[in-house]
């Protein structure tokens, strides 16, 4: 039977996040401890576990249907892939820091300087653009440490929290590009794998929106109904019960995560009360 085959981070930021993305679409896979493929129980796919560096090549070569890699990941490895999805995770930025004494004037700082990085590629291109000659220095790994043992002036590297930045005495002056984990995909799929793909993305879609989303329930007076729906109207219209107590309703809706502290307020002064907010496993619409 065709499977659909999809590259993994094998360790590192990105992997445990897919995994577990996997498991939230009731797809099972066996053991992958030291394993290099991993084949699903349930469904017709088979994850093959790569350095994320590797990924973008395996994919475009067709070793790979599909890979979930870093947006940076594949600006670097210069691969022209269809992204089919934004994964909605491993979020971070590509930025430029220096240490935390120097007065920082703008791009031309670093004019003759010396970079420290591990994507050489992408920081050619920024500097070719700002029309800026630096002095490159390509090295794997702890890259932050390279100004304190004197190998740079500055570095560019990934900055998810900043933490390691401030630890090293470096601040981030120029964020070059942002990113997150993407799906891309090699070209000419047959048509068995594009429905499995589909099928795997309607999967993930389901699971992502019920983590952005809450399910809220709340007592309201049936004079205030029309005020509240206009606060959460939900993904049609809510659901509204009669409730034992002439004259109130239970309200029965959907609200963005992000919106609910924005609005809680104009809920309570509409008469909203006994408020629940409830998680949402997966949602379709």
């Amino acid at each position: 039977m065709e499977k659909l085959k999809i590259a993994v981070q094998k360790s590192g930021r990105l992997s445990e996040k897919s995994l577990d993305l996997f498991s939230e679409c009731g797809i099972n896979l066996t053991s992958s401890s030291g394993k290099l493929i991993s084949v699903a129980s349930d469904f017709p796919v088979e994850i093959l576990f790569l350095r994320d560096d590797d990924i973008p090549q395996y994919v475009s070569d067709g070793v790979a249907d599909v890979g979930i890699v870093g947006e940076n990941v594949i600006y670097e490895k210069e691969k022209h892939l269809e992204v089919v999805e934004k994964m909605g995770f491993g979020k971070c930025r590509m930025s430029l820091a220096i240490p935390k004494t120097e007065e920082y004037n703008g791009p031309k700082y670093f004019d003759k300087k010396r970079i420290a990085t591990s994507y050489p590629n992408i920081l050619k291109k920024w500097l070719s653009d700002n029309k800026i000659a630096a002095d490159i220095h390509e090295i794997s790994g702890s890259v932050e440490i390279a100004p304190g043992i004197g190998l740079s002036d500055s570095i560019f590297d990934i900055v998810s929290s900043g933490s390691t930045l401030f630890m090293n005495n470096l601040k981030e002056v120029e964020v070059l590009i942002k990113s997150e984990a993407v799906m891309v995909a090699t070209k000419n799929l047959s048509q068995r794998k594009k429905e499995i793909l589909t099928e795997l993305l309607f999967r993930f879609r389901a699971v992502q929106k019920g983590k952005k989303n809450k399910y809220i329930v709340l007592n309201a007076p049936l004079n205030k109904v029309n005020d509240i729906i206009s606060i959460i109207p939900g993904m049609k219209s809510p659901s509204i019960v009669p409730l034992a107590k002439d004259g109130w309703c239970s309200l029965h809706s959907v609200l963005n995560e992000k919106d609910f502290w924005q609005v809680i307020g104009q809920l309570q002064e509409k008469g909203a009360e006994g408020i629940l907010v409830i998680p949402i496993e997966k949602m379709i619409v």
